[in-house]
């Protein structure tokens, strides 16, 4: 058997992974990125498929990594990670820094920005791994980053879910507090944050 809080406590950063399409620039949240080699200077970033900024990074190859801190508010999170950039424009309303690669990254909640650019990738299934060469990196501040942990711990509020009503039963995902209602199919993806069926629990 293999427990999903079990996985979940491997320690996971936080980032902001921006991309653009050509017309708008996109972000969303992932949680692998790590370096690999020194010289070059290479990391590697895995990007759900169900991520519009995947296909758009298998398309540009350009990216930037924005490392996220422990000040990062949920609402970013929100923004980033609980709709997709094939139906809104992310960055609409604000105006964003760029780096030389001409994309966006979050100065506010971020202690550094790293830019890339693809040079391999592997498909695994339900994300591919992006193996990129680092073109521009900039240290923003000394904030401690944030660890999956932490956000779960710290960030995300607490599911709230009122009981059935009706006889309509609720279901509330573990992960990011996503509430569905009527029964809850085995293969269902959660519509935030794209975790599966498992992480959902029957609200009582």
């Amino acid at each position: 058997m293999i427990e999903n809080q079990a996985m979940y406590k491997i320690s996971y950063g936080l980032f902001m992974l921006t991309t653009t399409d050509g017309v708008k620039q996109n972000g969303c949240i992932v949680n692998t990125v790590s370096m690999i080699t020194d010289e070059p200077k290479r990391i590697v970033v895995f990007v759900n498929k169900a991520n519009y900024s995947e296909k758009i990074l298998r398309q540009t190859g350009v990216f930037n990594v924005s490392v996220l801190t422990e000040k990062t508010p949920f609402d970013v999170f929100k923004q980033f990670g609980f709709q997709s950039g094939k139906d809104v424009d992310k960055f609409a309303d604000k105006t964003y820094p760029k780096t030389e690669n001409g994309l966006y990254y979050l100065p506010d909640f971020a202690n550094a920005v790293i830019s890339a650019r693809v040079v391999d990738s592997y498909d695994y299934g339900t994300h591919t791994l992006f193996v990129a060469e680092v073109t521009e990196a900039k240290k923003l501040s000394d904030d401690k980053s944030t660890t999956y942990e932490y956000y779960q711990s710290n960030i995300k509020p607490k599911p709230q879910a009122k009981k059935e009503e009706n006889g309509v039963e609720k279901w509330v995902c573990k992960v990011c507090g996503y509430t569905h209602e009527g029964p809850l199919p085995e293969d269902f993806v959660c519509p935030w944050c794209k975790h599966p069926a498992s992480d959902f629990e029957k609200v009582s």
